[in-house]
């Protein structure tokens, strides 16, 4: 079985090290746009165009499903990237968790980028799947960027402004891109402070955005199965290396130990 994920950048690790811990023998192709990142700041009619080059690398490859690790991606691009390779390739979005996060009808934190946030989309999960609780929605500028550059300064920066519009008062944090799953330890410490220590609950898309896949696919996480899986790195189409910032994470220090080849 082969799984492709796609994303601007290394947003989609969290998704790929899920994968890889449901299933161990699962072959990943991790598809990227190293000419075409970031995403966000581009036009919906601009990212979709680039997010179709990264879908069609990734296909190229022949993989039974494709998930779009991209919540921004997956907000603009879904219909196209459907239309282009499904039947034959199941192609899964990504959701921000707003549905299970509202469920016990707390108080919940919606941490997402500028572009994300206020939008359509996100509004409209918010109206279908939060009706019952109280949700501030959180723009997080350049958190992506730090992430992505692996620069733990910027991180830690961009991570304290976002914690100090979240209310003091929060139970449920969604971390709305995927990029935020790799450094959910320091927001999880930025909002510790700010909560005065409450016991929150977070919630990120990259497990369930691999299950979901599976369930396509009509198999099981089977976490027990012996690590047999391959890993294929494309960038911007080229068959290439883990970015070193991936090194900076734990999920991408996971998939490295499968013997990928690791940029400068």
């Amino acid at each position: 079985m082969k799984i492709a994920l796609m994303d601007s950048g290394i947003g989609l690790l969290a998704a790929a090290a899920a994968m890889r811990r449901l299933r161990p023998d699962v072959d990943l192709v991790l598809s990227s746009d190293l000419d075409g990142m970031p995403w966000g700041p581009r036009t919906p009619a601009d990212l979709t165009g680039r997010a179709l080059g990264v879908a069609q690398a990734a296909a190229g490859h022949r993989p039974d499903a494709l998930i779009v690790a991209c919540n921004t991606a997956s907000v603009h691009a879904l219909p196209a990237l459907r239309a282009a390779l499904e039947p034959g390739i199941p192609v899964i979005g990504t959701v921000p968790a707003i549905k299970p996060a509202a469920a016990a009808g707390g108080r919940v934190a919606i941490w997402a980028t500028p572009a994300t946030t206020g939008s359509p989309y996100q509004r409209g999960l918010i109206r279908d799947f939060a009706a019952g609780a109280r949700v501030t929605e959180v723009p997080c500028p350049g958190l992506a960027d730090a992430v992505e550059a692996g620069d733990g300064a910027a991180v830690a920066a961009t991570v304290a402004a976002a914690a100090a519009l979240t209310p003091a008062d929060v139970t449920d944090v969604v971390l709305g891109c995927t990029h935020y799953e790799l450094v959910e330890a320091p927001i999880r410490a930025a909002l510790a402070e700010r909560t005065g220590g409450a016991d929150l609950r977070y919630h990120g898309s990259a497990e369930p955005v691999a299950v979901q896949a599976l369930r396509r696919l009509g198999v099981l996480p089977e976490p027990g199965l012996p690590r047999t899986g391959t890993l294929t790195v494309l960038l911007s189409g080229q068959e290439g290396a883990l970015p070193a910032a991936a090194l900076g994470y734990a999920e991408g220090r996971l998939l490295a130990e499968e013997g990928a080849t690791v940029g400068l």
